[in-house]
Order: structure tokens, then C-alpha cells, then sequence
């Protein structure tokens, strides 16, 4: 955490969801969104300079994907949060993630209230959380 809040990097492929992600989490006081990635090697880059508290992370992104994004971050700064933002819900893909390192797995359709409470408990460190139903 910094002064100002958990530090973020919001990792996704598509430029609209990381601007409006970025944009929802910045207009809250306790998160600080300290940059935004396209791609997993993107956002390894930026982990190794920027150390965030928390990495939003895309599952499914051309080149190196969320899974093999979250192995590498985790295993470059074991101290890292990583929540998994996906399209697709489904046990399988959940437990892939969670396997690699990811402390947390939500749907895009997940109610923003909802996703705001997800990465706090992740952050709170009391466990694992997974939001696979469309709260919105």
C-alpha cells in the first residue's frame, strides 16, 4: 500500500476495459492506479519497475495470457495480489488461475460494487475470492 491507497496495474488487451477500469478504480480513495498494460509481457515489464500491491489481470490476452502472466508476476514478487478479470466464468479456467497464483477470479459482468469488494478482502488477505455470477 502506499500513502495514497493500494497501488494497481490494470492489465487487459482491450483499451476500453483498461481506460474504464483504470478510470472506476482511480475514482476510488483507496486504490491508486500506478499504470496499465496491453499484454502480459506489458505488464511484466511494468511489475518489475512500478511493484504493484495489486494486478488486475485479463485472462485471455494474445501472446503471453493471464495464467502465464499471474505464474511469472507471482513468482517475480511472491508479495503481489493478483485478481483475475475474465468473460468466461467456469470452475476449470477459476482453478487454473487460482493454481497459478491469482488470489481472485471475476467475471466482467460482475456488479462494479461487487468487484470493488472482491479486491479489498484480496487485499485484506483473508482468502480467496470468486465472483462467477453477472451481479450487474
Amino acid at each position: 500500500m502506499s500513502e495514497s491507497g493500494v497501488t494497481v496495474l490494470v492489465v487487459d488487451d482491450h483499451p476500453v476495459v483498461r481506460r474504464g477500469l483504470s478510470t472506476f478504480l482511480a475514482n476510488e480513495p483507496d486504490m491508486h492506479v500506478i499504470g496499465s498494460a496491453a499484454s502480459g509481457e506489458e505488464a511484466l515489464t511494468m511489475a518489475e519497475t512500478m511493484h504493484p500491491a495489486l494486478v488486475l489481470m485479463d485472462l485471455s490476452m494474445p501472446g503471453i495470457g493471464g495464467i502465464e502472466a499471474t505464474r511469472r508476476l507471482v513468482a517475480m514478487d511472491p508479495a503481489v495480489r493478483v485478481v483475475m478479470l475474465t468473460s468466461f466464468g467456469g470452475h476449470e479456467r477459476m482453478v487454473e488461475a487460482l493454481k497459478a497464483g491469482a488470489m481472485g477470479y471475476v467475471v466482467k459482468d460482475t456488479a462494479p460494487a461487487d468487484m470493488l469488494r472482491a479486491l479489498r478482502q484480496v487485499m485484506s488477505g483473508s482468502g480467496e475470492v470468486s465472483i462467477e455470477h453477472s451481479g450487474s
